[in-house]
């Protein structure tokens, strides 16, 4: 990793993204409440929270699906709201989203420029779209030898990076990846991160949507807990360290409740077979003098 910090990007002081008292409600369903959030080039900012959190509630809104109903959006400091996703992307946002937005039969370099072709008058250039696309994932040091693989036939972490790079090679400025590492093994889950760090040190603004504080404490900058909807936390990496990023997602409060509940249980004990034949409830007197 020491050679990626060499060419490090330097964040800039004016947030590329930028999110003021944004909400967002369905009827009177409050989905988000007063979400602040800041997002700079060369930045990885982390977004954690548990399911119904919030989390996919700003994806749609920074990705352009759904319009926020009250706050303000600002992109390069100014106001803006996405009717589309091609209007997010026209001004720099793209989403990675967990299913990827790949055709696992088509080869490596179709996927690459999938609705992107590039053409030679009427007919698709190949030779053009396997050197692009050869040349973009080496520089994010992915090497695929054979750019006429299907996809479905590389890994996971593998399929992510693709991902994240073609994004970056049609000119993402912030890159929102939607749970990359949920469904990776670990070994998976550490290409997908290395090259998380090389977006960044592209100078792109990241931002890392996960409920994993330990793959979001590896490569982030800055860390925003949503719980229900609203952000608990908001901080700097030099602000905070893993233990208290952990039991902040986890719910510090509602973790002391829960051990102080199960305090008097014994964690060592195994339940007599006699229990768990009858469901977990102790088998009646009379069956256990039967069966005896």
């Amino acid at each position: 990793m020491a050679a990626l910090e060499d060419t490090r990007v330097e964040s800039s002081d004016r947030p590329v993204l930028e999110l003021v008292d944004c909400g967002k409600s369905y009827g009177n369903v409050h989905a988000l409440r007063g979400v602040n959030l800041s997002v700079r080039q060369g930045e990885v900012t982390c977004v954690l929270g548990d399911n119904g959190a919030g989390k996919s509630t700003l994806i749609k809104i920074v990705a352009g699906l759904h319009e926020h109903s009250e706050g303000t959006m600002r992109v390069n400091g100014e106001e803006r709201s996405f009717g589309s996703p091609r209007a997010a992307q026209a001004l720099g946002i793209a989403t990675v989203y967990q299913d990827l937005a790949l055709a696992p039969l088509m080869a490596v370099w179709r996927n690459f420029f999938l609705g992107n072709e590039v053409r030679r008058g009427p007919f698709l250039d190949i030779d053009e779209m396997k050197r692009v696309a050869g040349e973009e994932l080496t520089k994010m040091g992915i090497i695929i030898p054979d750019l006429d693989r299907p996809v479905g036939s590389l890994s996971g972490g593998q399929r992510q990076c693709i991902a994240i790079a073609r994004a970056i090679y049609f000119g993402a400025k912030v890159v929102i990846l939607d749970e990359p590492t949920a469904a990776l093994g670990v070994k998976q889950s550490g290409v997908v991160l290395k090259y998380i760090v090389k977006a960044r040190d592209a100078g792109l603004g990241v931002i890392f949507i996960t409920h994993n504080p330990h793959h979001a404490y590896l490569v982030g900058n800055h860390f925003v807990i949503l719980k229900l909807g609203r952000v608990v936390l908001d901080a700097h990496r030099d602000e905070l360290d893993l233990d208290r990023l952990t039991a902040e997602m986890a719910g510090g409060q509602e973790l002391d409740e829960l051990s102080h509940e199960l305090r008097g249980s014994d964690p060592g004990k195994v339940a007599p077979a006699h229990e768990v034949e009858h469901g977990g409830v102790p088998a009646p007197e009379a069956d256990r003098a039967d069966g005896a």
